[in-house]
């Protein structure tokens, strides 16, 4: 199942989730990129939001306009749906309305792979970005070991190049999978300090000991934050 957290209120963009893009809201269009996948439900605190998906004939969920993570309000919708514990269940944000099928599938088969390892309580990915978009606090960089699975997350440069000399970080796309049964130990764990100060979620999981499996991807996607993000979009769709 691939849950789209949709909250209709947001600070710096009110509304973005159902901003045009060619006609079609940017949510709508996020569950159409992909619905190949698996089957697409979005949860949200928006009867409008509910409404527009039933026209596009999108399964909606009414969740909580008290949640403070995407992530939460997904768990609330699994609950809602009474999936089981193996269901896997993949976390795409609602302003990816370019997010590539590959992508999503990428994390869908490594959730699958690990789903009966229960030290590694999230999926997730990240693609290669250079020294100077490393730079951006925007871009969540991440670094791992050997066997993929993350270290650290931060909005800081990290690794710290010392000698100048490094251009091969990884930053981190916001796409987690789960398993019905993680994503329950996740959301019912305690926040972190360091989830705070990054305001990462994710260094809730690293902070109570488990693990967080990464995969690389190619992608050219982009998620929208600003109304410059949106205009940015607009252009796009129409190449």
């Amino acid at each position: 199942m691939i849950i789209i957290p949709a909250r209709i209120g947001s600070s710096r963009f009110p509304n973005k989730v159902l901003a045009d893009i060619g006609g079609i809201p940017m949510v709508i269009r996020t569950a159409m990129a992909v619905a190949d996948v698996d089957n697409v439900t979005i949860a949200t605190d928006s009867i409008e939001v509910i409404d527009i998906a039933q026209k596009h004939n999108i399964n909606a969920v009414m969740t909580a306009h008290t949640h403070q993570s995407g992530t939460d309000r997904i768990y609330e919708a699994a609950k809602k749906l009474q999936l089981p514990n193996d269901e896997i269940i993949i976390n795409v944000q609602g302003d990816e309305p370019f997010i590539e099928t590959d992508v999503v599938q990428a994390i869908y088969n490594l959730t699958s792979n690990n789903r009966h390892n229960e030290n590694i309580i999230m999926n997730s990915c990240y693609k290669t970005i250079s020294n100077p978009e490393a730079d951006d606090p925007n871009i969540v960089k991440v670094v791992t070991n050997e066997h993929h699975i993350a270290l650290y997350f931060s909005r800081a440069k990290i690794p710290y190049p010392r000698d100048h000399h490094f251009n091969h970080y990884k930053g981190h796309l916001g796409i987690y999978g789960f398993t019905m049964k993680s994503l329950a130990i996740f959301c019912n764990s305690t926040p972190s300090a360091l989830e705070e100060i990054e305001k990462l979620e994710q260094l809730r999981a690293l902070h109570h000991g488990y693990k967080i499996a990464m995969t690389e991807v190619k992608t050219e996607s982009f998620g929208i934050d600003t109304l410059e993000d949106l205009e940015k979009a607009v252009r796009h769709h129409r190449l």
